[in-house]
């Protein structure tokens, strides 16, 4: 975590505590010294397109809003940063609209401030008329199985943060000097993993990927990667971009099991046209045969990567000397049920898979992010009502934090754009605070109190152009700051 600092003649760095100092000061009076603002004050916490959207569609649609976004990271756009693959810049694109959203008069960014730590919620709806958290999903769901503590094995979102660049993810250093990895999850995520671990690296040297990762990358003696799912074909959850990737991926062949897709030629006439699109695609990988171009990349390719159907984890097993993971135990599976309430169950039958490598896709979730908030741990989510925090007017949630980590970019758009609506009709009905709220102006007292220095969008700037200057020499369009401390330094902290 960054260190914090404030400026009082000199910077000076002061440990963080918590709770956080000055409690008394919460006052009405505290408040009203500072509520000489007559437009509202509305506050979005998190800096990724729940909230970028958030706070796009506020200021659009209410010409007098001054909206703030806090962001515990010392940049903004949370996973189009840090969780959108390298070899993926068109997703990234949609930085250039947050940008503009941050470029408003009446938007800030208030990075390095971590909420529920630094400042709390409670003091936040005290400023603001409205708060909204869409502080999204920092967590990854675990497997709850033996061995999963053991060397070799860590969370496909770390090791995605790891390429990525995400400061917290950069002592990760994954061993990738085994022959074989597997991934447990058939999602989106999954199969970015395992593409970044088969992809040429020379391929990858144009790209934002860090150069840490790319070092080890250049190292890596990762042959065969398994993606590995519970349920079957008709059920995985990646798209058909990610799949014909993989399928294209150079020097690189498939492995599909055809006995895993008989009879799904009738099955898939019924599904969605995605979905059968998807089908069909895996279908003609796994059965027909190859042209002889084909077959001639296919027999030359060094590496290979294959789809593990019908299989769940039970147990990471240990290396001999039980210091390292060296394999993995699956039971075989059976589908129970029709469509969405297919599922898996056990037949009592067991495999080992040999590998050094477990990465765990199963999944992202949401943490509480202050005593105040209500907050469901079963699903890893607010509970709300069309956004609207249940039992706590003025306070609001959109994104992963309020629906769970599923959809795309504009799935969250969609639904950040639909909370904000919600908050803008409670603002014209009357039923938030009517009176000024202070804003930032309070919230800037506390923090300097606490020894804490938020960094601004024009902070940002000054360390993107770092980046782009740094990455030019090696082609790239940047070169990531992954050191909290020297992006600091590099601000006069």
């Amino acid at each position: 975590m960054a260190p914090r600092c404030w400026r009082w003649g000199q910077w000076l760095v002061w440990p963080r505590t918590w709770p956080p100092p000055s409690r008394n000061t919460l006052t009405p009076a505290f408040y009203q010294r500072f509520s000489t603002q007559t437009t509202p004050q509305i506050c979005v916490v998190g800096s990724g397109p729940a909230g970028f959207y958030t706070a796009q569609h506020l200021l659009k649609h209410h010409n007098q809003a001054q909206v703030d976004i806090y962001e515990k990271q010392l940049v903004p756009f949370g996973l189009v940063r840090f969780g959108v693959a390298p070899d993926h810049p068109e997703v990234k694109n949609v930085i250039n609209t947050f940008t503009q959203t941050a470029h408003s008069e009446r938007c800030a960014f208030r990075g390095n401030v971590a909420v529920g730590r630094d400042v709390t919620v409670s003091e936040l709806r005290e400023a603001y008329h409205a708060v909204v958290l869409s502080y999204g999903a920092e967590d990854h769901q675990a497997l709850g199985i033996p061995g999963e503590e053991l060397p070799g094995v860590c969370s496909a979102r770390a090791f995605v943060g790891w390429y990525n660049g995400l400061p917290e993810n950069q002592a990760l250093a994954p061993d990738l000097s085994c022959d074989t990895a597997v991934i447990l999850g058939q999602g989106n995520v999954a199969l970015d993993v395992a593409r970044i671990l088969l992809t040429p690296p020379e391929h990858l040297e144009k790209t934002d990927i860090t150069e840490a990762a790319l070092g080890l990358l250049r190292q890596s003696q990762v042959k065969t990667v398994w993606i590995v799912g519970r349920r079957g074909p008709l059920q995985v959850a990646f798209t058909i971009k990610e799949l014909r990737e993989m399928i294209q991926l150079p020097g690189t062949r498939t492995i599909l099991d055809p006995a895993d897709f008989l009879g799904l030629q009738d099955r898939i006439k019924e599904v969605p046209r995605p979905r059968k699109r998807l089908s069909e695609l895996l279908l003609r990988t796994a059965i027909e045969k190859l042209g002889p171009e084909e077959a001639s990349r296919q027999a030359s390719a060094s590496r290979a990567w294959g789809l593990r159907f019908f299989r769940s984890p039970q147990q990471v097993l240990p290396s001999p000397d039980g210091q390292q993971a060296a394999g993995i135990r699956l039971a075989v599976t059976r589908l129970e049920g029709v469509g969405e309430a297919t599922r898996a169950v056990p037949t009592g039958e067991t495999e080992d898979l040999p590998c050094g490598l477990v990465l765990s896709s199963v999944g992202y979730k949401s943490l509480p992010i202050d005593p105040s908030v209500p907050f469901d741990p079963k699903l890893g989510v607010i509970p709300n009502t069309e956004g609207r925090v249940v039992d706590v007017p003025g306070l609001y949630c959109s994104g992963w934090v309020k629906r769970g980590p599923t959809g795309v970019i504009a799935t969250t758009m969609t639904d950040s754009f639909l909370t904000s609506e919600v908050l803008l009709q409670d603002l014209k009905a009357g039923l938030l605070p009517s009176g000024p709220r202070p804003g930032y102006t309070a919230i800037q007292a506390l923090l300097s109190s606490r020894g804490i220095r938020p960094v601004s969008f024009s902070d940002w700037e000054k360390l993107d152009a770092e980046e782009v200057s740094r990455g030019q020499g090696a082609g790239k369009p940047r070169e990531k700051l992954v050191d909290s401390q020297e992006m600091l330094r590099l601000l006069g902290c």
